[in-house]
This record gives structure tokens, sequence and C-alpha cells, in this order.
């Protein structure tokens, strides 16, 4: 049985609730309560969407953690509020016919609106969405990489990033597409995440661009690079130009004379 059903059958535990005051309160069918805490079927996101608002939790730990066994500690630190007390939001997405999570793509020409309509469901609604079966579980969502300051990632390039609900959670040299009031949607190197300051240090892998700090309180996504895709052929790292082809060829032709004198 999956993590996500234990935690539906702890939840209600927790309430003192039969199967079907439970089935009220959530406002779905009793048969669905008992497909949930047998493990028959998994809760669908608007019934994981009711728990985390009813019981101050993250989407990530009713899905990752088994809530039983966590201390008080423990889900102060995954309920929907940050350290400062600010309410996280539920993260706005879209499910095909069979309710499996789509993941949605933000092109370049979209991400100036994005900024503005990430967390406006008919805004995410609109835009293309495609899903990749060999993707672990999770929600993930596609970006379209302008510029190049990331090089050798080409400008045009897909970064295909899982959902971090914690900006705490980062790693260092670990890269992630991250939406900050200030900056819009970059995708950055970060650094210096323990340096105890309430920020994080984006930083390019093309020298040419300098690294800039983003605020912990303007961040509004985080999305882990997890695949990339290219339309661009790669370069060839074994290549060599014209001048050191020849001077390869002198090279060789004094070590035969030099042979050949011997």
């Amino acid at each position: 049985m999956e993590l996500v059903n234990l935690n539906f059958k702890e939840l209600r535990r927790r309430k003192n609730m039969t199967q079907q005051e439970f089935a009220d309160f959530l406002d779905i069918k009793r048969a669905n309560v008992g497909a949930y805490e047998e493990g028959r079927a998994k809760p669908n996101f608007d019934v994981l969407t009711q728990l985390s608002e009813e019981f101050d939790l993250t989407l990530d730990a009713l899905i990752t953690k088994e809530i039983s066994v966590m201390t008080e500690r423990e889900l102060e630190m995954h309920g929907r509020f940050d350290s400062t007390g600010k309410k996280l939001r539920v993260l706005s997405i879209t499910v095909d016919e069979e309710e499996n999570e789509n993941i949605e793509l933000v092109p370049v020409k979209a991400a100036a609106g994005y900024l503005s309509g990430y967390s406006d469901p008919e805004y995410i609604q609109d835009l293309p969405r495609f899903r990749l079966p060999m993707l672990p579980t999770g929600t993930y969502r596609a970006f379209e990489i302008k510029g190049d300051s990331m090089l050798p990632l080409q400008p045009g390039s897909i970064v295909i990033g899982e959902y971090v609900q914690n900006w705490e959670d980062l790693k260092d040299g670990h890269t992630y597409v991250i939406l900050s009031q200030e900056d819009g949607v970059v995708y950055k190197r970060v650094f210096n995440r323990e340096n105890g300051k309430p920020t994080i240090t984006c930083q390019s892998d093309n020298p040419s661009y300098p690294p800039f700090e983003v605020h912990a309180k303007d961040i509004l996504e985080i999305w882990k690079a997890k695949l990339f895709i290219s339309q661009a052929e790669p370069k060839s790292n074994t290549s060599v130009s014209q001048g050191e082809m020849m001077k390869m060829l002198q090279k060789l032709q004094q070590q035969v004379m030099e042979l050949k004198e011997n």
C-alpha cells in the first residue's frame, strides 16, 4: 500500500470519524474512502487538495511521508506555512482523463505571463501539456530556456523540473528553474545554501554572466532540473581547429625526420 493511502486512513483516524462521516466531510462517496484506505485506488488531486487545506499539510508530505510516525516538529516543518508564518499555496496542475498529472510547458514567449499567471488554474490549463511515462511519480513542469547563460545547454532547450515545495531543500551545486518576483523565470546553478542567510546565490555555467542573489521571500516556485530536451546537435569535444591540425602534422613530420636520421 502506498504512503498516500496510509496517510488518508491516518487523517480519518485523527478526525475520529467513520468512513461515512469522513466521506461526508470530504464530499465524496463512502466507497471511495474504502478504496483509498485499502489501497485499491489513490485519492485524486481534488481530494488531496482538501486534505492539504484541512490538515495544514503540504501535498508533498501527503504523498511522500508517513504521517503516523512523524513528530510534531516534523509535522510543523511539512505544514503549509513557511518559517515566517506565510501560508504556502497549493500548486495548480492539470491532469489527463485518467487523473494522471500532465507536464505543462512554459515557452519563452509565455515566461512573462507565467510570473502573473503561475497560480491561476485557468492560465495553467491553457499551457501546452504532455506526459512522459518514464519519469517517477512527482509533479513536473517544462520550461524553454533562452539565452546562452547556461552553455553548453543551448538556447531553446527544454528543462523539465520536479516541483520543490520548500526552498530550504535546495542542494548546493544543483540546477533549478526558479520563479521569483524580481527575476521572473531563470534556470541557474544554486550555491551558498549553508551560509545561514535567507538568500540563495544563482550562478550561470557561462562565466561571462555574474552570479546574483535571490531572497527567500521573493521566491514563488522552484523546480529541480530532472530532464533536458534539445533540438541542437551536441558539439564534439574532440574537434580541433585547422591551426591545431597543422601544428600536429608539423610535429609528426619532425618526429619522422628524427627517426630517419637515427
